[in-house]
C-alpha cells in the first residue's frame, strides 16, 4: 500500500470516528444526570466542578465527557468557567503530586541517570519552551502531561501560565459542542 493510499485511509478512520462519536453522544440518554444535576439549583457548577477535577486527577477516568455536559446543561459562559477552572486545579493537583510524591518513586524505579536523561531533554525542549508545553497541555492527554510535568525540573512558574493558556485554548470548543450536540433549546 503507497504512502498516498495510507494517508487517506487514516484521515477518512478519523473522520469516522468523529463522526461515530457525535452520533452516539445525540443518542446517549443524559437526562437522568441532568436531574441530579438539577437538584443542586444554583450549586451545579460546583457539582460539575467536581466531577471534571476527579476525572483528571484520577486520570484513568474519562473527563471529556464532562465538559461536554457541561456544555449541554449550563450556560456557555458558566460552563466554560467551571471546566477551565477544574481543569486548573486538578492539573495543578496533578503536577504537584507528582513534584512532590512521583519524582522521588520513579527515580528508584529507573534509576538516576535515566531520571537525568528525563531532566535533560526537559531542560532542552520543555522547559525552555513555553508554546511546546501549553501545546502538550491541550490534547486529549493533559491529565498525563501535568502529571509527567509534575515529574521533570519544570517549575510552577512556567506550568502555571502554560496551563491556563491551555485550558481556556481547548476547553471553550468541549464546551461548545455539549451546548450543540445536545441542543438544549
Amino acid at each position: 500500500m503507497n504512502k498516498t493510499l495510507r494517508k487517506v485511509l487514516k484521515f477518512g478512520l478519523i473522520i469516522g470516528v468523529v463522526v461515530a462519536v457525535i452520533l452516539l453522544l445525540q443518542q446517549l440518554n443524559v437526562e437522568p444526570l441532568k436531574a441530579q444535576i438539577r437538584q443542586l439549583g444554583p450549586w451545579a457548577p460546583v457539582g460539575i466542578f467536581v466531577l471534571r477535577s476527579s476525572s483528571v486527577i484520577v486520570p484513568i477516568i474519562p473527563s471529556t465527557i464532562w465538559a461536554i455536559f457541561a456544555g449541554s446543561f449550563l450556560a456557555y459562559p458558566v460552563a466554560v468557567v467551571t471546566v477551565v477552572l477544574a481543569d486548573i486545579f486538578s492539573c495543578s493537583v496533578g503536577f504537584y503530586l507528582a513534584k512532590r510524591y512521583g519524582r522521588g518513586l520513579v527515580e528508584k524505579l529507573v534509576g538516576t541517570r535515566f531520571m537525568g536523561k528525563v531532566d535533560n531533554l526537559s531542560k532542552k525542549h520543555l522547559e525552555s519552551n513555553f508554546f511546546l508545553l501549553a501545546g502538550a497541555l491541550m490534547t486529549g492527554a493533559f491529565d498525563f502531561v501535568s502529571y509527567s510535568a509534575g515529574l521533570t525540573t519544570t517549575k510552577w512558574s512556567m506550568f502555571l501560565p502554560a496551563l491556563a493558556l491551555a485550558a481556556l485554548v481547548s476547553d471553550a470548543p468541549m464546551v461548545a459542542i455539549g451546548a450543540n450536540v445536545f441542543e438544549r433549546g
